[in-house]
């Protein structure tokens, strides 16, 4: 297991370099990570490189037994460029360009920045190809933040125009499928399908998920750019990329490009802007160890092997709402929380506090002024705790897909309908429970899994149903949640009453849905007790089902909110609603206990178990202490029976060793 640190050489002058990446050695570092900002400085002007001080920084580096992981420097391209060749910005929906001056504003289908971009990746790989201290590359850097993932400009209303013809046979099949006779929207050729601009009204929902589609298809080909040219000059080189977490970006679809996954994790700052209820007094020092773990797990799941953190908080951070510190010890906490979920590297970021620019308020694990900073003593004492792990084992599988994320989102329904939140109702359902689980694409090959549960697979067609039929009747069990199978790949309702082809599989249709406000009393009642939902309803109609909860309020009042099916050996459960904490973990035990997968106690809000390669982390994100009994044969690596406040302890042998003592 690995600490890395992020490091900006050309930020400071380079007499201090020998003095910052010699306490970099010395804190137990691994991995340094440079360059993903400085075109600017390599290439100062066209055709003219620099490249002197980075040479200087990468070997500072391996003569202090390090590595380098270099970045391909597209995300910030220099100002000369921008003033050559103005048309690489990415246009707004209303067509105003988005300005040089800050980050992530090129188009990934401008045919010249792919141009510019092929020629100083090559320029750089091409030179480091042989240096012996640089481990990989990461492309890039953190492609769609800052919702730049689509772009409105000629050349996307272009490429958009030629993926559709790639895509769909005619222009007629186009208007089939996308069901264009609704509001006069047919098209008579290609060309004429413009982006999704500014409307009164709202746009087409089967037109905007093509386009998000396409969006995404554009970054993977411009990430594939980057992947080719490093392994041309280094097929020995990994190549990785920092996404971030709870953005619109298809992660899945750059996976088979990249050795593993990596993200950037800002644990104080995710549960401010990226969960619908306020952030309480324990997360905004030490965030969720759900909302982080589930990201963790779909880096992990991509590829079902481990992953990097590739940027990890060091402590307060510029960009949230408001800039809290984390608590002492948060920063070692979650390396060991990442390492758990089955991370082999966390690289901190950064090395130092910036005195200038955007990110002055932004910690890193030295201030600048070169003293250390609390997050130094943390990443100093996770180097020493860690230790070399195989993998994660799971039985349990989460499906989560982008796309029921971009059609849910144009269709919400309901304003407090959010697809993440939706998912992490089950997931942290499953985790309360001590569960290990891979978040994967509905492409996951499933039947490695004992359980799985799909949240929201909003968009099913037959495929994807015979895949969940085989999955079940080879023995598996499904868990469905609320509005499953309601569309069909295009977007468009099914001919048949919902969940269209899921129907046998599930033994239910749905008559009728509706979505509520949560000042309206909800009630279901589930196997004899009574449990809250919020939000979403579908009233269920059991054809070979059994009927295993009814709502108990309003309109819907005794009509199936929750079905069961048996078939071929396995079973299905279709949940209609979205439902309350108490009422998910209802169905997660249920799930586990039919699928045979031992499951712990309920542990509470921000208390996590986890186990990885026969070694299992107690992990604590509350500022209270918790005690744990553990089995007498048990070994303590990290900590022991009392876990401290924002705190961990490490031992060896299984979640099902270690119990929670009852205050």
């Amino acid at each position: 297991m690995t600490i890395g640190v992020c490091y900006f050489p050309e930020h400071w002058p380079s007499d201090r370099w020998e003095t910052d990446v010699a306490q970099m050695a010395d804190c137990g570092i691994e991995y340094v990570r440079m360059g993903e900002f400085s075109w600017g400085r390599v290439e100062p002007e066209r055709g003219s490189f620099d490249f002197a001080w980075l040479d200087e920084a990468i070997d500072l580096i391996g003569d202090h037994g390090m590595e380098a992981v270099l970045c391909t420097p597209t995300a910030t391209p220099p100002k000369w460029l921008v003033d050559d060749h103005p048309d690489i910005r990415q246009r707004d929906r209303d067509g105003t360009p988005r300005e040089w001056g800050s980050r992530r504003f090129t188009c990934f289908n401008s045919p010249t920045y792919r141009a510019e971009t092929e020629r100083i990746v090559r320029t750089m790989t091409e030179r480091y190809a042989d240096h012996p201290y640089v481990a990989g590359w990461q492309t890039d850097n953190e492609y769609g933040c800052h919702e730049t993932v689509t772009c409105y400009c000629d050349d996307c209303s272009e490429a958009f125009s030629e993926w559709l013809a790639e895509r769909y046979d005619s222009v007629d099949a186009l208007n089939e499928a996308w069901g264009t006779a609704f509001w006069s929207q047919q098209y008579d050729r290609f060309e004429a399908v413009d982006p999704p601009g500014p409307t009164p009204a709202a746009h087409h929902p089967a037109r905007l998920l093509d386009y998000e589609r396409f969006s995404n298809d554009s970054v993977v080909e411009y990430n594939r750019l980057h992947a080719d040219l490093i392994r041309e000059a280094n097929d020995e080189w990994f190549v990785t990329h920092n996404f971030i977490g709870g953005f619109s970006l298809d992660a899945y679809r750059l996976a088979d490009d990249l050795d593993f996954l990596s993200w950037d994790s800002y644990p104080t700052g995710f549960v401010q802007d990226r969960q619908p209820e306020p952030a309480t007094p324990d997360q905004l020092r030490a965030g969720d160890p759900d909302q982080v773990g589930m990201n963790h797990d779909i880096q992990r799941g991509a590829k079902r092997n481990p992953f990097w953190v590739m940027e990890q908080q060091p402590g307060d951070v510029n960009w949230p709402p408001y800039s809290s510190q984390p608590a002492d010890g948060a920063m070692r906490l979650w390396a060991h929380h990442a390492v758990a979920h089955g991370a082999d590297a966390v690289v901190y970021f950064r090395w130092r506090r910036c005195r200038q620019g955007q990110e002055q308020y932004h910690a890193g694990l030295r201030r600048q002024d070169g003293s250390p900073d609390r997050g130094y003593r943390d990443a100093s004492r996770a180097a020493e705790e860690l230790f070399d792990l195989g993998s994660v084992d799971a039985s349990v599988a989460v499906v989560h897909d982008y796309e029921s994320l971009w059609a849910t989102s144009s269709q919400p329904n309901a304003p407090e309908w959010d697809y993440w939140a939706h998912l992490r109702t089950y997931y942290d359902a499953l985790r309360a429970r001590g569960q290990q689980v891979d978040v994967v694409p509905p492409t996951a090959d499933l039947q490695t899994y004992d359980a799985v549960v799909a949240p929201t697979l909003y968009l099913v067609g037959d495929d994807r149903a015979s895949a969940l039929a085989d999955y079940v009747s080879s023995g598996g069990s499904l868990l469905l949640g609320a509005r499953t199978g309601e569309k069909d790949p295009h977007n468009q309702l099914h001919e048949s009453l919902a969940p269209g082809p899921l129907a046998s599989l599930a033994g239910t249709r749905i008559e009728r849905h509706e979505t509520l406000p949560d000042s309206v009393e909800t009630r279901v009642d589930y196997r004899g007790s009574e449990y809250g939902f919020r939000t979403w309803a579908s009233w269920l109609a059991p054809e070979e089902g059994d009927r295993r909860g009814e709502y108990g309020t309003g309109e819907a009042d005794g009509c199936p909110a929750i079905v069961h099916n048996e078939t071929g050996q396995g079973a299905v459960t279709y949940c209609g609603c979205w439902p309350s904490d108490a009422l998910a973990d209802a169905l997660v035990t249920d799930l586990l206990a039919a699928a045979d997968i031992e499951y712990t106690d309920r542990f509470p809000d921000g208390v996590r178990v986890m186990e990885r390669d026969g070694y299992t982390w107690v992990l604590n994100f509350t500022s209270d202490a918790v005690e744990i009994d553990v089995d007498p044969t048990v070994t303590f690596h990290t900590g022991g029976s009392t876990v401290g406040a924002f705190d961990v302890a490490v031992l060896d042998g299984p979640t099902q060793a270690v119990e929670l003592v009852a205050e």
